[in-house]
């Protein structure tokens, strides 16, 4: 190094080199900046002036970092902008920037403390710190008797000392001031360039963007700006400025700290919730879409439920999971001469077996019937007390025989209603009545409901007696025409009728018999219980999808509406996650909370519906209720997360520029 150099002139703090700038209008590229050569150092108060059109709005939102050039190249404290992505650009502006707008840019829900603390909280600063910060700002600049309000209850000169705080909330080493005094009178304006002058003078570099002189004057450089070129650039004499202050302020969490990530999910879930109380009108039309759909959904599995119950319990009375057992080795044969026969024994060693609910023995016998001079021919059955559960026969009317009277062939019988209005008339009382069958005089003790046995005729007369009774005073015969089993509900089909192959085999010595069960009333059944699933899944879908789309309409309105909040806070530093992030909760809550009202609406109806309708009633199951709310969860997400991303995607300049 030679005698008298000196050392090596520091960058400057902001440099630009060949910058442009260029729109698109009608197709067609307009240029509105042109080889902007500019390097501001640290500690500088600069105005940039010009009149109307001549880009020095531009080229303030390019050096804030709010827009990016065309071509040429521009660095912050020598880092190169050009390559930075849209979150990186967004800690730029939290670290180095604080701006002061002329239409001040403040949220109209917050109040002026939580305006101020908006960037320490995208840049993880804790609560506690943040509120004693910007506490203090708001009193330096005069405004600690009005933290509390919200921006309509300040003065122009109010909002703007709020807007300087906020600037000044993370640090603001660079403070950028659009037109400051543009809104304001004479006074405020006056007291707001003392301001900026006092923070100058503190180690803030200002550069204030305006096309008026007498606010130039207070700046020891002016650059002056004309048809998108730098056409002149003065510094006036004076003292050099202090040492710049740079950065976020001391102690602000890692942005990407798990206590920041809590913060700004807080502000996120705040500022959803104050959105929502701000348009209560609005909020309620979205969820009514929602609610509606939830309650269809939860409502129509709960009838659904109901019905697939009610209609499982009548399956069950006929006997779903039934077996009928007959001797010869296929239907029609009979048994074979000298083969074994079903005896009562037989059915008593069935009804040991864990897997069966239930046994009857049957005979029968075809004799005429008479009483009091009616005559008609009817099939006489014998049957085991347990005939009647087998079957899923209810009495209607007086009571079943029981295993006493199986014992010592009780003349008891037990007829259809179909028979009692033939031999008593449709207002007769069959119970205590005697009738003769053939010559046996027997007294009748119950009466069935008709329709419940699969096995009888719509038209036939019934008559049930104890199997005893009809072997040894009708039939003359001690075997068993069949033998029917009801399972266990937990019993599966096949192998239960497996195991009963394998206890007759042994204690017939052979396979000379044949079963047959009602598997086609079980299908049946089973696809009944799809087709009412498959309805209640149709349902609800078209139910979620209407309240889903709903919710994705209102919340991309809610987007276009609060275009200029999302550029105010990405300006302040808001990361595209921040953004996403308040969207998607905002949309989540509404169907989360549209959710609860249409559970709450669902059982309203149940309780009407149950009420008023002794048929059967509407189910609720915990199932259905979680599921609603994850389905309120994903709806939320889904149908929330296209608006969310375009709000996140929105460029800073083009939303602020965007009228409320």
């Amino acid at each position: 190094m030679s005698v008298g150099d000196g050392p090596a002139p520091s960058p400057p703090l902001l440099a630009l080199k060949g910058v442009c700038r260029d729109f698109s209008c009608g197709g067609e590229a307009v240029r509105v900046l042109s080889d902007i050569d500019l390097g501001i150092d640290a500690g500088e108060m600069v105005a940039i002036v010009g009149p109307s059109g001549s880009g020095k709005s531009t080229l303030m939102n390019i050096l804030g970092c709010l827009d990016h050039p065309s071509g040429g190249d521009y660095r912050v404290a020598g880092q190169p902008t050009r390559a930075l992505g849209a979150d990186e650009l967004a800690r730029l502006r939290r670290e180095h920037f604080g701006f002061i707008f002329q239409r001040y840019h403040l949220l109209a829900d917050l109040s002026a403390l939580a305006n101020t603390e908006m960037p320490a909280i995208y840049a993880g600063v804790p609560a506690p710190q943040r509120r004693r910060q910007a506490m203090a700002l708001l009193a330096r600049l005069g405004l600690g008797d009005r933290m509390g309000h919200r921006p309509s209850q300040l003065s122009g000169g109010q909002q703007q000392r709020v807007g300087i705080a906020r600037a000044l909330i993370n640090g603001g080493g660079i403070i950028l001031a659009d037109e400051p005094t543009g809104a304001l009178d004479s006074h405020h304006g006056a007291e707001v360039m003392k301001l900026l002058s006092e923070l100058n003078a503190g180690g803030h570099t200002v550069i204030i963007v305006t096309h008026d002189m007498r606010v130039a004057e207070h700046a020891r450089r002016v650059v002056e700006i004309s048809d998108g070129r730098i056409v002149a650039d003065r510094r006036r004499a004076g003292p050099a400025g202090p040492a710049a202050v740079h950065g976020p302020t001391a102690g602000a969490a890692p942005p990407d700290s798990w206590r920041g990530r809590w913060e700004r999910l807080r502000e996120a879930s705040t500022m959803a919730l104050l959105a929502m109380r701000a348009h209560r009108l609005r909020t309620l039309l979205t969820m009514m879409g929602i609610v509606i759909g939830i309650a269809s959904v939860v409502s129509v599995a709960a009838l659904g439920e109901g019905s697939r119950q009610k209609v499982a319990r009548e399956m069950g009375e006929l006997g779903t999971n039934t077996l009928e057992i007959y001797p010869g080795q296929e239907i029609g044969a009979g048994p074979s001469a000298g083969s074994a026969r079903l005896t009562p024994e037989d059915a008593d060693a069935l009804a040991l077996e864990p897997y069966v609910d239930s046994v009857a023995p049957t005979v029968g016998a075809a004799v005429p019937l008479r009483y009091a001079g009616i005559k008609a021919h009817t099939q006489v059955n014998g049957v085991g007390e347990q005939y009647f559960r087998v079957k899923g026969m209810r009495i209607a009317e007086g009571r079943a025989f029981s295993r006493e009277s199986v014992r010592r062939y009780a003349q008891e019988a037990v007829i259809d209603q179909r028979t009692g209005i033939k031999l008593f008339g449709q207002d007769g009382a069959p119970v205590g009545k005697v009738i003769l069958l053939g010559g046996v005089p027997v007294r009748v003790v119950g009466v069935v409901k008709d329709g419940l046995d699969l096995s009888t005729g719509p038209d036939s007369l019934n008559v049930w007696l104890p199997y005893t009774a009809v072997q040894g005073r009708l039939a003359g015969s001690a075997a068993l025409q069949s033998i029917g089993l009801r399972m266990r509900d937990t019993a599966p089909p096949e192998d239960a009728k497996a195991a009963v192959a394998r206890l007759l085999r042994q204690r017939q010595g052979g396979l000379d018999f044949h079963t047959s069960n009602n598997d086609a009333l079980r299908e049946t059944v089973t696809s009944t219980n799809g087709a009412l699933n498959l309805l209640i899944t149709s349902i609800a879908l078209i139910s979620l999808l209407v309240g889903g789309i709903g919710v994705m309409n209102i919340m991309l309105v809610s987007v276009s509406e609060r275009t200029r909040e999302i550029g105010i806070r990405m300006a302040v530093g808001a990361r595209q996650g921040d953004i996403l992030r308040q969207f998607l909760i905002e949309s989540v809550l509404v169907c989360l909370i549209g959710g609860v009202l249409g559970i709450a609406l669902s059982f309203g109806v149940g309780h009407f519906f149950n009420n008023a309708n002794r048929q059967f009633s509407m189910v609720f199951s915990a199932g259905a209720i979680a599921a609603a709310f994850a389905t309120c969860t994903v709806v939320g997400v889904l149908f929330g997360f296209v608006p969310a991303r375009n709000a996140a995607r929105l460029n800073p300049v083009e939303a602020l520029a965007r009228e409320s």
